[in-house]
């Protein structure tokens, strides 16, 4: 299992409500942490038990090597990341008030994106991984080199920055999933409703990937894949910060895969319900957890039927 995207030092920050200009506001709570989406969907794949190594660039700052320290101790294989010389890891700092709207100040030099070179030197190591998860905020050439390197099952996350780059990036998917935003990046049409994510996950899944997985707002996710499709509901949360739901997301959509597609998007909606309940986008998950959650779903009999 490799994870390819972007890692950064987190710090998150929970107040009451954001200030006006040229006033306080005091901080309720704060978290600092290992974060960026790659490293997100890395640290909540190794607590659901699928150890992944990562693919991502920090700098040769101390705060890189701080960084690389504690993925280690979340049982990531962190051989594969960059550190680029002369470069400054990468800083996101996650502003949220009480009523969970968040706002994201970010330092992300252009130099922490991973670049062809650098995906071609990890060749080995994604020509060996059962899953390569790739992000697409990263570089598309990045993420087609990625891509083409792997043999096993290629997952991506997010949406193409230039949509004449959706052929390309959909030819190499086995599975794609895109949040609510994200989905309507993938269509030309308009998207208003989950019957319309039904259909264009249908379309997309004509294209190449054997399972799409995209968000449908309220209504939760809309899944298709080769022999169906359905719409599945979100799981109950009671959420703090929204930030690293989609990582989570992904971590358990990869980890359910091999229950089928329907079980995998369950997976991936708990894996989110639990993640939202906490200040930052740090998984605070485990197999447990996402069980208890798929049980309190499946006794309230909320299950979707292909």
């Amino acid at each position: 299992m490799v994870v390819v995207g972007q890692i950064a030092r987190d710090l998150a920050l929970l107040v009451d409500e954001v200030p006006e200009a040229r006033s306080v506001a005091p901080v309720r709570q704060r978290r600092e942490m290992l974060g960026g989406k790659g490293a997100n969907q890395a640290v909540a794949l190794a607590r659901l038990g699928v150890p992944p190594a990562l693919l991502g660039v920090v700098g040769d700052d101390h705060l890189g090597a701080d960084l690389l320290e504690r993925a280690g101790r979340d049982g990531i294989d962190v051989g594969l990341v960059v550190r680029r010389p002369g470069t400054r890891t990468g800083l996101i700092v996650d502003v949220v008030d009480a009523g969970g709207t968040w706002r994201y100040l970010q330092d992300l030099p252009p130099d922490v994106l991973l670049t062809r070179a650098d995906v071609d030197a990890a060749a080995p190591v994604l020509r060996a991984a059962g899953v390569v998860v790739l992000q697409l905020q990263q570089p598309v050439e990045a993420i087609c080199a990625g891509a083409d390197h792997a043999r096993g099952t290629v997952v991506l996350d997010g949406a193409p920055p230039d949509p004449s780059v959706r052929r390309e990036l959909l030819a190499r998917a086995d599975v794609l999933r895109a949040d609510d935003r994200e989905a309507a990046l993938w269509t030309d049409a308009e998207v208003r409703s989950a019957g319309d994510t039904l259909r264009v996950a249908r379309e997309l899944v004509d294209a190449g990937p054997r399972l799409v997985v995209l968000g449908a707002g309220a209504a939760g996710n809309a899944v298709a894949w080769r022999d169906g499709a359905a719409v599945v509901p979100r799981l109950d949360a009671e959420p703090v910060d929204t930030t690293g739901g989609g990582d989570a997301f992904i971590a358990g959509l990869v980890a359910g895969l091999e229950h089928g597609p329907l079980e995998a998007a369950r997976w991936g909606s708990a894996a989110a319900a639990c993640t939202i309940e906490t200040l930052g986008g740090r998984p605070e998950i485990s197999p447990a957890t996402l069980r208890a959650r798929l049980e309190r779903r499946r006794a309230a009999g909320h299950e979707p039927e292909a």
